[in-house]
């Protein structure tokens, strides 16, 4: 109890910085009191309860309590949390590399990383995972963590998966030696055609600036002029990452962003050399679902009108947590400063009415049809911001690009919603591809012609109709007309992800997608690109 309380009192004295002797003492009072009220309590907890309680359980508890009363992202993670929330971010995990799918109630590779250790022994796309170390691994009990206790572990550890593969009555036995796996943070990256480059990320890990580097590099030599950066849905990442990424499409010199706190002095990171792309055509794509990082990037491109931003209102995440180690290995991650934009914008949309109205943000812009109309949405004269060419833009929280595209509800239907929620497209392309993948791969040795060429039959529609009846999906043909543009592509697109991988998914998805659409307009109109950019 009494290191508790010493490590409190640490901590309280630790942020007393920059405060004049009499405040100083005013507050080390105040935190001392506060120390001693919480360590009291814990005590008469421990010694005077009518029952057993578990005292860490409710440090934990006061903790969360306390940081919820802060702002909406200031957080306490326990050591276990802190180790799964870091590594997506890390970039790798240590397993035997697969991409995996629990179809019925059975591990189904999607894939093996290329270069890992599943690939190594003759792990294939499709194979089926029915016993691992001898233990059968399918039915009720199988789901993502079971996966991740038994099939991750320790570089250099080995475990023994009987694989059924096909039609083949009889088991294939493997044994796969765990190694360092790569997490990748783009998804894809691409050509669209006449010059105009793809590319995909999903956050801002810690080796993305260098996956960034080799794929530009790629579009590069096929003759990329223009670009098409997708941060839709990336809710972020590490501060120094996106710094790095800007860093690519600026002159040397540039403000990219700034963070100021109360306790945190004003801090800036300019660029520095000139990057991979700082002059040819930009177009960056943004959504509610683009945050921090995300926002730290589009902000910097549109206040130094480096590009054209393409999409909704971003999400509005700009406050910096700094991680304070505990004892026991967890982390608090306490808000100390906020992030600002070359102009000065601020990030950060407001929480005055606290975290559970905060995050409700999202149902309210819907309401208030801002998915919409762009017209819907009000800045204030106030956080009128001028741009380095003289555009006006606004703070006030996100990033509003300077063209605004409507969310497509246009394929939307109760059965396309619940062929999605019940699994009735995955379960239906992956017997596809476990039956047609050499066949689709020989007719097809090109996956472009695949893409041009194959078509969703009315046979395998039917097919997708009894896998919906045995889910309970009630099959309405008005609302299948609805949507039968994207069920097909959708089918096509999971197909295509099944027998080639990731990045053919969004080829072929990106198709029909109407925000693409008019970024390949913009980004490959010189005239007006440049009408968006003054």
């Amino acid at each position: 109890m009494m290191k508790s309380m010493k490590w409190l009192l640490v901590i309280a004295f630790c942020i007393l910085g920059g405060m004049d002797a009499v405040a100083q003492q005013e507050a080390a009072d105040k935190a001392r009191m506060n120390a001693q009220k919480f360590a009291t309590t814990l005590y008469l907890i421990d010694n005077f309860y009518v029952d057993s309680a578990n005292s860490e359980k409710v440090v934990e508890d006061a903790i969360v309590a306390a940081l919820k009363e802060l702002d909406p992202h200031s957080a306490y993670l326990s050591k276990k949390e802190v180790e799964k929330a870091n590594e997506p971010l890390v970039g790798s995990f240590e397993g035997i590399g697969v991409t995996f799918q629990l179809v019925r109630d059975t591990i189904t590779v999607i894939g093996p990383t290329p270069g890992g250790p599943s690939e190594k022994v003759g792990i294939m796309a499709g194979d089926q995972f029915i016993k691992i170390d001898g233990e059968d691994a399918f039915g009720k009990k199988v789901d993502n963590e079971y996966v991740q206790k038994h099939l991750r572990g320790k570089k250099g550890t080995k475990v023994t998966v009987s694989v059924k593969r096909g039609k083949d009555p009889e088991l294939m036995d493997f044994e796969i030696v765990r190694d360092k796996i790569p997490l990748n943070s783009i998804n894809a990256a691409f050509m669209m055609g006449d010059g105009i480059g793809y590319l995909k990320l999903d956050r801002f890990a810690q080796d993305s600036d260098k996956e960034f580097k080799a794929a530009m590099a790629k579009l590069q030599e096929q003759g990329m002029t223009a670009l098409i950066l997708d941060l839709r849905s990336n809710s972020g990442g590490y501060l120094n990452t996106a710094i790095d990424m800007v860093d690519e499409f600026l002159k040397a010199g540039k403000l990219i962003v700034y963070t100021e706190g109360l306790r945190s002095p004003r801090q800036e990171w300019r660029s520095k050399d000139a990057g991979v792309y700082t002059d040819g055509r930009l177009v960056v794509l943004i959504d509610e679902g683009s945050a921090s990082a995300s926002e730290i990037l589009s902000g910097a491109i549109q206040d130094h009108d480096r590009g054209v931003l393409i999409g909704r209102r971003s999400f509005g995440k700009g406050l910096v947590q700094r991680p304070f180690n505990l004892p026991d290995g967890a982390v608090i991650r306490l808000t100390t400063a906020r992030y600002h934009t070359p102009t000065g914008r601020c990030i950060q949309r407001p929480y005055d009415e606290g975290a559970d109205d905060y995050y409700k943000e999202m149902t309210k812009r819907l309401k208030n049809g801002e998915y919409f109309h762009a017209d819907s949405i009000h800045f204030p004269d106030s956080l009128k911001y001028k741009t380095d060419g003289g555009r006006t833009v606004y703070g006030g929280g996100g990033i509003m690009p300077d063209l605004f595209m409507p969310a497509d509800t246009s394929f939307n239907s109760k059965l396309y919603t619940n062929l999605v929620r019940k699994g009735v497209f995955n379960k239906y392309t992956v017997d596809y591809a476990m039956a047609n993948r050499n066949k689709l791969k020989k007719q097809y040795p090109d996956f472009s012609q695949f893409n041009k060429d194959f078509n969703i039959s009315d046979a395998m529609i039917a097919e997708v109709k009894k896998i919906a009846a045995k889910e309970k999906v009630e099959w309405d043909d008005e609302q299948y007309q609805r949507s039968e543009k994207y069920i097909k592509l959708q089918i096509k697109a999971l197909i295509a992800r099944n027998v080639w991988d990731m990045q053919q998914y969004y080829e072929v998805t990106l198709t029909e997608d109407p925000v693409i659409k008019k970024a390949i307009e913009v980004v490959g109109n010189e005239k007006e690109y440049q009408r968006l950019l003054k």
